[in-house]
């Protein structure tokens, strides 16, 4: 109980505290003009109170990925506490603020443009194609899951759930950000609230004592903590997908002071619902062996479910059911947001003028929900290993952006940097050491992610000797 007191305290000191750090060593202008207002068009450019985009953006980078990763992430034991503190404070909260204030900076820019312009068009190229993938894999993967639940508790066949999930999708991704968005997915986002305060009250109540870290290995000896657990608690502590989010709403702030509240403070709640369903699914089941077992028969959903009815009854059953359909779909709708505006950058860097027609979004918005509809006939648990990688890789390249950018203008680099080579080791370890990469011995998996790590972490240096060198060759000229 102490140890999960003490993440909550500690993710609430990360906000006030560190979150100011990072804000002002970016360096906000209160007095700029933010796209909100300089690029108004009534559709994706418009302001919005603070608050009411704080609980959008909770709810757009978060879903369901806080409660079902945290819980998968729970069979490893408290350590998943201090990954999600550590994380969500020094990782997961910076790359949510400069993915959403370099958007402000850049006009409202998606994230490929912003790689770009840090990391260069070989870079962006890449980025494109790995961030249009994502978007399409987490529309199917959070579709999927939805529409099963709603065949199973209505009269509904699946194939029917999926069209009208996705003719939903469509309206909301071509209707004005203020008309479905802004109205009801603030309520949306009080529900994800209200329902993580309300398992957290009930920790307290349960048989089982909430465990606190210890030097035992809690964990399946099968699945080491490295890399595993970093990707299995994504969101709740880093998830790439949240770059691809915070631009949606970096078009509608008033003033760049809110970018904390609304960028930093969104991951920081994320964080405290993941650390939430973490100590609820090690306390209810009383074991990770128990927890495994439940996960095995039912899933996370039926965790979820398990857990919500035990402690608030009916009305736990109602959220549950409720959240493993509204919670994703709402993620998949702004996942089909943000390709619309990621494939209208890319359209109009290839045409090299804004490609403007009325028909625009439409067409925009087709090439992702197809592919995205079709991959919903794939396993759902399928789709989801491969979300996980892939969602990392992005979240890596957003935190070397930021590094870039702050060490271009002379700022403390160190804040992205460090996380930045973290996750470099995370994802290049990952991918040789998981079934679905090349399923490789631990340790052939260490040694080749470490010689990528290396290899990045050598380029990173020359980045930081590049300016020296320069600014010698200024001296050496004037003199």
């Amino acid at each position: 109980m102490v140890t999960f007191v003490a993440s909550i305290m500690l993710l609430l000191a990360g906000y006030f505290i560190y979150g100011k750090v990072v804000e002002r060593i970016f360096g906000i202008d209160s007095k700029a003009v933010t796209p909100a207002y300089a690029k108004q068009d009534n559709l994706d450019y418009m302001p919005m109170s603070w608050w009411k985009a704080s609980l959008i953006q909770l709810l757009n980078i978060a879903g369901l990925g806080p409660i079902f990763g945290a819980i998968l992430g729970a069979i490893y034991g408290p350590v998943a506490f201090i990954w999600i503190v550590v994380g969500s404070i020094f990782a997961g909260a910076v790359h949510d603020y400069f993915s959403g204030m370099l958007s402000i900076r850049h006009n409202g820019a998606q994230y490929p443009a912003i790689v770009g312009k840090y990391l260069g068009k070989p870079v962006r190229s890449v980025i494109n194609v790995l961030s249009l993938g994502l978007m399409i894999l987490v529309a199917a993967a959070f579709t999927a899951g939805p529409a099963q639940l709603m065949a199973e508790v209505t009269p509904l066949t699946f194939m029917t759930s999926l069209f009208i999930i996705f003719a939903y999708f469509l309206i909301a991704t071509l209707l004005p950000v203020n008309k479905v968005i802004g109205k009801i997915y603030p309520i949306f986002g009080g529900i994800l609230i209200f329902m993580a305060v309300s398992i957290g009250i009930g920790l307290f109540f349960f048989d089982n004592p909430i465990p606190n870290v210890t030097l035992e290995n809690l964990h399946p000896k099968e699945a080491p903590v490295w890399p595993l657990l970093m990707v299995t608690i994504s969101c709740g502590a880093i998830s790439g997908f949240h770059s691809t989010q915070s631009p949606i709403l970096a078009r509608t702030l008033k003033n760049e002071r809110e970018g904390r509240k609304v960028f930093f403070g969104a991951m920081i709640a994320e964080g405290v619902i993941a650390l939430i369903w973490a100590a609820a699914g090690m306390t209810f089941f009383g074991s990770t062996g128990s927890l495994q077992a439940a996960l095995d028969s039912g899933g996370p959903a039926g965790v979820v479910n398990e857990i919500s009815n035990s402690t608030l009854g009916t009305l736990g059953g109602v959220l549950a059911i409720l959240g493993v359909i509204i919670l994703p779909v709402t993620t998949g709708d702004t996942a089909l947001r943000s390709s619309r505006m990621m494939l209208a950058e890319l359209v109009s860097s290839i045409r090299k003028k804004p490609f403007e027609s009325k028909a625009a979004p439409l067409l925009l918005a087709i090439p992702v929900a197809v592919p995205a509809f079709l991959l919903t006939q794939m396993d759902y648990s399928f789709l989801w290993r491969y979300v996980g990688w892939s969602n990392q890789v992005v979240a890596t390249v957003m935190l070397w952006t930021a590094a870039m950018y702050l060490l271009q203008n002379g700022k403390f680099h160190w804040i992205a940097s460090i996380p930045a080579l973290g996750m470099t080791a995370v994802v290049s370890t990952y991918i040789f050491l998981a079934p679905e990469g090349f399923g490789m011995e631990y340790s052939t998996s260490m040694i080749l992610g470490g010689i990528i790590w290396l290899g990045v972490a050598a380029w990173f240096i020359k980045q930081l000797i590049r300016p020296t060198i320069h600014q010698e060759q200024e001296v050496s000229k004037a003199g």
